[in-house]
């Protein structure tokens, strides 16, 4: 995998908490929701490129390296995601437990 491909998914991680850090309070949910939005949007193209990429390798007009670098993209890209909502949840979860 390329170092431009790790810092990508990288900086969409700090997008998503650097908006909800330096957002005001009216604009903080719908900055916070659009870059959840923008990591969402970024897993379903990661994961439309790996398929172009293989069918690209199966019609013998792509390299067996270029589909499997945009496989590994499309995976570290849902991981990242599936942890970002993890959090998420977790965080939601603590809240509920507090008492009031």
């Amino acid at each position: 995998m390329s170092i431009e491909a790790l810092s990508r998914i990288a900086s969409v991680g700090k997008t998503a908490i650097a908006t909800t850090a330096t957002s005001p309070a009216a604009g903080a949910a719908s900055s916070f929701g659009q870059s959840l939005m923008n990591l969402v949007d970024n897993v379903e193209k990661s994961g439309a490129d790996a398929n172009t990429a293989v069918s690209n390798m199966l019609d013998k007009s792509g390299d067996v390296h270029d589909a499997m670098i945009a496989l590994q993209r499309a995976e570290m890209t849902l991981q990242l995601t599936v942890q970002i909502r993890n959090k998420l949840v977790q965080a939601y979860q603590d809240i509920m437990r507090m008492p009031v």
